[in-house]
Protein backbone atom coordinates (compact mmCIF):
# COMPACT_ATOMS: atom_id res chain seq x y z
CA UNK A 1 0.00 0.00 0.00
CA UNK A 2 3.07 2.50 0.96
CA UNK A 3 4.52 1.76 -2.22
CA UNK A 4 1.52 2.25 -4.13
CA UNK A 5 0.40 5.82 -2.70
CA UNK A 6 4.33 6.94 -3.27
CA UNK A 7 3.89 5.61 -6.96
CA UNK A 8 0.94 7.43 -7.39
CA UNK A 9 2.27 10.27 -5.48
CA UNK A 10 4.75 10.84 -8.23
CA UNK A 11 2.82 11.23 -10.73
CA UNK A 12 -0.04 13.30 -9.07
CA UNK A 13 2.63 15.64 -8.09
CA UNK A 14 4.41 16.98 -11.54
CA UNK A 15 0.98 16.58 -13.31
CA UNK A 16 -0.01 19.80 -10.50
CA UNK A 17 3.12 21.02 -11.57
CA UNK A 18 2.22 21.65 -14.96
CA UNK A 19 -1.64 22.18 -14.26
CA UNK A 20 -0.48 25.54 -12.22
CA UNK A 21 2.65 26.72 -14.22
CA UNK A 22 2.32 25.78 -17.79
CA UNK A 23 -1.46 25.60 -18.38
CA UNK A 24 -3.04 28.93 -19.85
CA UNK A 25 -5.67 30.22 -18.09
CA UNK A 26 -8.75 28.34 -20.21
CA UNK A 27 -6.92 25.31 -19.79
CA UNK A 28 -6.56 25.47 -16.33
CA UNK A 29 -9.91 26.16 -15.61
CA UNK A 30 -11.20 23.24 -17.96
CA UNK A 31 -8.48 20.93 -16.17
CA UNK A 32 -9.72 21.72 -12.50
CA UNK A 33 -13.29 21.37 -13.74
CA UNK A 34 -12.67 17.80 -15.33
CA UNK A 35 -11.21 16.91 -12.17
CA UNK A 36 -14.06 18.29 -10.09
CA UNK A 37 -16.56 16.56 -12.34
CA UNK A 38 -15.00 13.48 -10.84
CA UNK A 39 -15.24 14.93 -7.30
CA UNK A 40 -18.88 15.26 -8.39
CA UNK A 41 -19.69 11.77 -9.20
CA UNK A 42 -18.34 10.70 -6.02
CA UNK A 43 -20.26 13.37 -4.33
CA UNK A 44 -23.20 10.29 -5.48
CA UNK A 45 -21.62 7.63 -3.18
CA UNK A 46 -20.94 9.35 0.01
CA UNK A 47 -24.22 11.12 0.30
CA UNK A 48 -25.82 7.97 -0.85
CA UNK A 49 -27.61 9.21 -3.78
CA UNK A 50 -30.28 6.95 -6.05
CA UNK A 51 -28.78 7.21 -9.66
CA UNK A 52 -31.24 9.69 -10.86
CA UNK A 53 -30.18 12.25 -8.22
CA UNK A 54 -26.60 11.48 -9.00
CA UNK A 55 -27.35 12.45 -12.95
CA UNK A 56 -29.12 15.23 -12.09
CA UNK A 57 -26.25 16.35 -9.57
CA UNK A 58 -23.35 15.77 -12.53
CA UNK A 59 -25.73 18.15 -15.21
CA UNK A 60 -26.56 20.60 -12.44
CA UNK A 61 -22.63 20.96 -11.60
CA UNK A 62 -21.66 20.55 -15.15
CA UNK A 63 -23.97 23.22 -16.16
CA UNK A 64 -22.82 25.76 -13.17
CA UNK A 65 -19.01 25.53 -14.82
CA UNK A 66 -19.84 26.18 -18.46
CA UNK A 67 -21.91 28.97 -17.09
CA UNK A 68 -18.92 30.04 -15.15
CA UNK A 69 -16.09 29.79 -17.76
CA UNK A 70 -18.37 31.23 -20.54
CA UNK A 71 -19.68 34.23 -18.55
CA UNK A 72 -15.82 34.61 -16.80
CA UNK A 73 -15.28 38.18 -17.97
CA UNK A 74 -19.09 39.33 -16.38
CA UNK A 75 -18.37 37.29 -13.00
CA UNK A 76 -14.68 37.75 -12.34
CA UNK A 77 -15.45 42.11 -11.20
CA UNK A 78 -17.16 40.91 -8.72
CA UNK A 79 -14.90 37.76 -7.65
CA UNK A 80 -14.57 39.44 -3.82
CA UNK A 81 -18.34 39.08 -3.32
CA UNK A 82 -19.06 35.83 -4.42
CA UNK A 83 -16.13 34.57 -2.38
CA UNK A 84 -17.35 36.18 0.62
CA UNK A 85 -20.70 34.47 -0.45
CA UNK A 86 -19.25 31.31 -1.03
CA UNK A 87 -16.95 31.05 2.24
CA UNK A 88 -20.29 32.26 4.56
CA UNK A 89 -21.98 29.06 3.04
CA UNK A 90 -18.94 26.93 3.60
CA UNK A 91 -19.96 27.74 7.23
CA UNK A 92 -23.26 27.31 7.12
CA UNK A 93 -21.91 23.69 6.00
CA UNK A 94 -19.12 23.37 9.01
CA UNK A 95 -22.16 23.62 10.99
CA UNK A 96 -23.18 20.09 10.56
CA UNK A 97 -19.91 19.01 12.10
CA UNK A 98 -21.22 19.35 15.72
CA UNK A 99 -24.53 17.69 15.08
CA UNK A 100 -22.93 14.62 13.55
CA UNK A 101 -23.52 11.56 16.12
CA UNK A 102 -22.36 7.79 15.97
CA UNK A 103 -24.23 5.69 14.43
CA UNK A 104 -25.82 7.95 12.16
CA UNK A 105 -27.42 6.16 9.05
CA UNK A 106 -28.18 8.13 5.49
CA UNK A 107 -31.93 9.27 6.00
CA UNK A 108 -33.88 11.74 3.08
CA UNK A 109 -32.76 14.72 5.30
CA UNK A 110 -29.37 13.41 4.68
CA UNK A 111 -29.48 13.03 0.93
CA UNK A 112 -31.07 16.19 0.45
CA UNK A 113 -28.22 18.29 2.47
CA UNK A 114 -25.75 16.06 0.30
CA UNK A 115 -27.17 17.08 -2.65
CA UNK A 116 -27.51 20.70 -2.31
CA UNK A 117 -23.30 20.96 -0.59
CA UNK A 118 -21.92 19.30 -3.44
CA UNK A 119 -22.26 22.73 -5.60
CA UNK A 120 -21.07 24.78 -3.07
CA UNK A 121 -18.16 22.68 -2.31
CA UNK A 122 -17.52 22.03 -5.95
CA UNK A 123 -18.27 25.43 -7.47
CA UNK A 124 -16.11 26.81 -4.65
CA UNK A 125 -12.50 25.46 -5.17
CA UNK A 126 -13.04 25.79 -8.67
CA UNK A 127 -14.01 29.41 -8.45
CA UNK A 128 -11.14 30.45 -5.92
CA UNK A 129 -8.17 28.72 -8.09
CA UNK A 130 -9.74 29.83 -11.62
CA UNK A 131 -9.68 33.73 -10.09
CA UNK A 132 -6.07 33.24 -8.07
CA UNK A 133 -4.12 31.66 -11.02
CA UNK A 134 -5.44 34.91 -13.08
CA UNK A 135 -3.85 37.43 -10.73
CA UNK A 136 -0.48 38.80 -10.90
CA UNK A 137 2.02 35.95 -10.48
CA UNK A 138 -0.90 33.53 -9.84
CA UNK A 139 0.55 30.74 -10.53
CA UNK A 140 3.21 31.34 -7.54
CA UNK A 141 -0.24 32.12 -5.64
CA UNK A 142 -2.14 29.46 -6.55
CA UNK A 143 1.14 26.92 -5.56
CA UNK A 144 1.33 29.27 -2.24
CA UNK A 145 -2.26 27.53 -1.54
CA UNK A 146 -0.89 24.41 -2.35
CA UNK A 147 2.00 24.31 -0.24
CA UNK A 148 0.12 25.79 2.74
CA UNK A 149 -2.23 22.65 2.58
CA UNK A 150 0.19 20.25 2.14
CA UNK A 151 2.40 21.55 4.94
CA UNK A 152 -0.49 21.34 7.30
CA UNK A 153 -1.09 18.05 6.30
CA UNK A 154 2.14 16.92 6.83
CA UNK A 155 2.57 18.55 9.93
CA UNK A 156 -0.48 17.64 11.26
CA UNK A 157 0.11 13.90 10.91
CA UNK A 158 3.58 13.76 12.20
CA UNK A 159 2.88 15.87 15.18
CA UNK A 160 -0.41 13.90 16.11
CA UNK A 161 1.09 11.16 15.82
CA UNK A 162 4.01 12.13 18.19
CA UNK A 163 2.58 14.50 20.56
CA UNK A 164 -1.30 13.64 20.13
CA UNK A 165 -3.53 13.77 23.17
CA UNK A 166 -6.66 15.46 22.69
CA UNK A 167 -9.06 14.01 19.86
CA UNK A 168 -10.10 17.30 17.65
CA UNK A 169 -13.35 15.38 16.46
CA UNK A 170 -13.47 11.94 18.02
CA UNK A 171 -16.41 10.93 16.31
CA UNK A 172 -16.02 12.34 12.65
CA UNK A 173 -11.96 11.36 12.58
CA UNK A 174 -10.86 9.65 15.36
CA UNK A 175 -6.94 10.28 14.79
CA UNK A 176 -7.28 13.89 14.30
CA UNK A 177 -5.79 15.51 17.61
CA UNK A 178 -5.86 19.17 18.59
CA UNK A 179 -2.12 18.92 18.81
CA UNK A 180 -1.76 17.71 15.13
CA UNK A 181 -3.52 21.01 14.51
CA UNK A 182 -0.79 23.01 16.35
CA UNK A 183 1.34 20.71 14.51
CA UNK A 184 0.07 21.99 11.19
CA UNK A 185 -0.20 25.33 11.59
CA UNK A 186 3.22 25.58 12.73
CA UNK A 187 4.39 24.23 9.18
CA UNK A 188 2.42 25.70 7.37
CA UNK A 189 2.98 29.19 8.46
CA UNK A 190 6.95 28.18 7.94
CA UNK A 191 6.33 26.86 4.69
CA UNK A 192 4.33 29.96 3.70
CA UNK A 193 6.88 32.08 4.62
CA UNK A 194 10.11 30.79 2.93
CA UNK A 195 7.75 30.56 -0.44
CA UNK A 196 6.27 34.19 -0.12
CA UNK A 197 9.37 35.37 0.78
CA UNK A 198 12.65 34.19 0.54
CA UNK A 199 11.72 31.58 -2.32
CA UNK A 200 9.14 33.24 -4.78
CA UNK A 201 9.48 36.96 -3.96
CA UNK A 202 5.36 37.56 -3.23
CA UNK A 203 5.99 40.19 -1.22
CA UNK A 204 2.94 39.72 1.29
CA UNK A 205 2.90 41.18 4.13
CA UNK A 206 3.73 38.86 7.16
CA UNK A 207 0.63 39.31 9.21
CA UNK A 208 -1.18 39.51 5.98
CA UNK A 209 0.73 35.97 5.40
CA UNK A 210 -0.19 34.38 8.76
CA UNK A 211 -4.12 35.23 8.52
CA UNK A 212 -4.22 33.88 5.53
CA UNK A 213 -2.59 30.80 6.25
CA UNK A 214 -4.50 30.02 9.54
CA UNK A 215 -7.64 31.05 7.40
CA UNK A 216 -6.81 27.89 4.74
CA UNK A 217 -5.81 25.67 7.55
CA UNK A 218 -8.42 25.75 9.54
CA UNK A 219 -10.75 25.83 6.44
CA UNK A 220 -8.90 23.00 5.03
CA UNK A 221 -9.57 21.00 8.68
CA UNK A 222 -13.11 21.56 8.28
CA UNK A 223 -13.39 20.19 4.62
CA UNK A 224 -11.58 16.92 5.51
CA UNK A 225 -13.99 16.61 8.26
CA UNK A 226 -16.92 17.72 6.11
CA UNK A 227 -16.24 14.87 3.46
CA UNK A 228 -14.99 12.54 6.14
CA UNK A 229 -18.12 12.97 7.75
CA UNK A 230 -19.77 11.60 4.73
CA UNK A 231 -17.96 8.92 4.07
CA UNK A 232 -18.99 7.92 7.96
CA UNK A 233 -22.34 7.93 7.56
CA UNK A 234 -22.48 6.19 4.79
CA UNK A 235 -19.89 3.68 5.80
CA UNK A 236 -17.42 4.08 3.03
CA UNK A 237 -13.33 4.37 3.48
CA UNK A 238 -12.67 6.05 0.65
CA UNK A 239 -14.92 7.96 -1.84
CA UNK A 240 -13.71 7.24 -5.18
CA UNK A 241 -10.90 4.70 -6.61
CA UNK A 242 -9.21 7.21 -9.05
CA UNK A 243 -5.83 7.58 -7.20
CA UNK A 244 -4.66 4.26 -6.29
CA UNK A 245 -3.57 3.94 -2.79
CA UNK A 246 -5.10 7.73 -1.80
CA UNK A 247 -8.52 7.02 -2.83
CA UNK A 248 -10.60 9.40 -5.03
CA UNK A 249 -10.41 13.29 -5.73
CA UNK A 250 -12.64 13.69 -2.41
CA UNK A 251 -10.12 11.65 -0.77
CA UNK A 252 -6.89 13.26 -2.25
CA UNK A 253 -8.39 17.02 -2.36
CA UNK A 254 -10.96 17.33 0.25
CA UNK A 255 -8.78 19.61 2.61
CA UNK A 256 -8.63 21.92 -0.66
CA UNK A 257 -12.43 22.23 -1.39
CA UNK A 258 -12.83 24.65 1.51
CA UNK A 259 -9.45 25.62 1.72
CA UNK A 260 -9.02 27.46 -1.50
CA UNK A 261 -12.29 29.95 -1.29
CA UNK A 262 -10.93 30.90 2.18
CA UNK A 263 -7.49 31.50 1.01
CA UNK A 264 -8.50 33.23 -1.52
CA UNK A 265 -10.65 35.91 0.21
CA UNK A 266 -8.17 36.65 2.58
CA UNK A 267 -5.58 36.83 -0.60
CA UNK A 268 -7.79 39.35 -1.71
CA UNK A 269 -8.80 41.30 0.80
CA UNK A 270 -5.36 41.62 2.63
CA UNK A 271 -2.42 41.02 -0.06
CA UNK A 272 -3.71 41.59 -3.42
Amino acid sequence: MLRTRILTALVIFPVTLAAVFLASPPVFKVSVAALLLVGCLEFRRICDLPVAAGVALLALQTAIFTGLGLGWPVVEPFALTVLTVVCLAWMLLFLRLPLFRRGTEPTPAFRLAGFLSAPVALTSCWFALAWLQEQPRGPLVVFLLLLTIWAADIGAYFAGKRFGRHKLAPVISPNKTWEGVYGGIALALLVAWLWSGPIAGLGIALPALAAMSLATVFSSIGGDLFISLHKRTVGVADAGRLFPGHGGVLDRYDSLLAGAPFFALAFGVLAR
